[in-house]
């Protein structure tokens, strides 16, 4: 089939920040599956085009549409009428698996989960640069990012987690730590709704690094800028699973 008109994907292809360019392309994709503008058996826009209204390089474009291919979304054909297609939803879901989704997503406002988890730890991160820290602080933080580094894919959440917790409780606020950690519960309840994606942890482990150094290095607005892009990765990832 014919791709559909590019006016019919205008309200949801956009041009991407620069910072979450992959994870935010992903986003709008999964919009566009979902919301049923391509649908199952059609092909999605050429890969020039689609990089082009995303305002991304086609390797990140080629990224993101291989993650969907692995998830059973999207198929790639080859020859003159190849492309990537919409592949058709299967009639029911594996056993247990939509109802566990239901059961975690249920009764979670996504968007004020988001927002909130995005303001501590933003909050946290520039109070953390403002107040500075003692050596004996700075070598935890070092290490609880140096955990994550290394740690097995089976193991990376859990110290992803510790990494952010032990910033907020840096933060020298204990209500603060407190509200972030029965946020982060929540966080993590969507998060195991979805896949780790390598290409995504590796650029969280990216902002995780320069986050650590903007806030070793006493710089405020620097530390809440990376912050807010980092949390702005995770959120439009779960946007695009879950919404």
């Amino acid at each position: 089939m014919d791709p559909p008109d590019a006016d019919a994907l205008t309200p949801v292809l956009r041009p991407v920040r620069a910072g979450n360019g992959f994870e935010e392309a992903l986003e709008q994709i999964l919009r566009i599956v979902r919301l049923g503008l391509v649908s199952g058996g059609e092909r999605l826009p050429a890969e020039r085009e689609l990089a082009e209204r995303l305002g991304i390089s086609r390797v990140t474009l080629r990224e993101a549409l291989k993650v969907l291919q692995d998830q059973g979304l999207l198929e790639s054909r080859r020859g003159r009428y190849g492309g990537t297609f919409v592949l058709p939803r299967p009639a029911a879901p594996a056993v247990g698996a939509e109802r566990e989704l239901r059961r975690r997503v249920a009764g979670l406002d996504i968007e004020d989960v988001l927002r909130f988890r995005e303001v501590l730890e933003v909050g946290a991160a520039g109070l953390c640069a403002a107040h500075g820290l003692t050596v004996a602080q700075a070598d935890r933080l070092r290490a609880a990012l140096d955990a994550t580094h290394d740690a097995p894919l089976a193991e990376y959440r859990r110290l992803d987690t510790l990494l952010h917790l032990t910033l907020a409780e840096l933060s020298g606020s204990a209500t603060l730590t407190g509200q972030y950690a029965a946020v982060r519960a929540s966080v993590n309840d969507l998060l195991n709704c979805i896949p780790l994606l390598v290409r995504n942890l590796e650029h969280s482990q990216r902002q995780h690094t320069a986050l650590v150094g903007a806030v070793l290095d006493g710089d405020a607005d620097g530390a809440r800028e990376i912050a807010r892009e980092h949390c702005g990765g995770t959120a439009a990832l779960l946007r695009g699973f879950l919404a």
